[in-house]
């Protein structure tokens, strides 16, 4: 019994390990079959198991082919069957990845975020008209309440007129307009009732320690 235990360092690495052991001695035994129909079965069969292993993933799209994709990877690229898909290529897996661009970010108006800009730019393809109007002068009473929230109590409009103005190349101009943004009492109303809720909760929190 002594000489059958089998440790971890001498186990060959687990490719996937989210598949275990038992699964990876079935692949490592399928490349050693020599009977090519016998081999491509037993195969199919790996594929059943390792379906049934991932039930919550048969609606997603190509499920069969990542994992024959799978099965190719754990066998080091050794396995000889017949697939449905085309077999992946071990040194495309090995590329390196092209490296992801950084999310284009604007240092002088951190406090508007990312998504503002967004919405500016997809305003901006907008047809003149009321609906371009009003997402406009959303875009803007939501940027006034960004300012608010890291600046100060009050700004006045023209301030976050330019600022629009400014981040859309001067394609979005509101400094004509008659109609005013939302007052700065109404738009930190809400987050003055959070403020004094929170102070609440964490004053009832001491009496209960105290």
């Amino acid at each position: 019994m002594t000489n059958a235990l089998e440790y971890n360092s001498e186990r060959s690495q687990l490719i996937i390990p989210e598949y275990g052991r038992h699964l990876q001695k079935m692949v490592e035994h399928t490349v050693e079959i020599e009977d090519d129909k016998e081999r491509n079965k037993v195969a199919r069969s790996i594929i059943a198991v390792m379906g049934n292993m991932n039930p919550h993933l048969r609606d997603v799209p190509d499920f069969q082919h990542k994992l024959w994709d799978q099965l190719f990877i754990i066998s080091d690229f050794k396995l000889d069957v017949e697939s449905p898909f085309p077999k992946p290529s071990k040194e495309i897996l090995e590329e390196r990845p092209e490296p992801l661009a950084y999310p284009q970010n604007f240092p002088k108006y951190r406090f508007y975020g990312n998504n503002i800009k967004r919405m500016i730019d997809e305003a901006k393809e907008y047809e003149d008209g009321p609906l371009k109007d009003a997402l406009v002068f959303t875009i803007a009473n939501h940027m006034k309440k960004s300012f608010l929230n890291w600046n100060r109590d009050t700004v006045d409009d023209t301030v976050i007129f330019e600022h629009l103005r400014e981040l859309s190349n001067g394609e979005l101009n509101l400094k004509n307009s008659d109609e005013d943004l939302s007052d700065s009492s109404n738009l930190l109303r809400g987050r003055k009732k959070s403020n004094k809720g929170s102070s609440k909760k964490s004053v009832k929190k001491g009496r209960k320690r105290y």
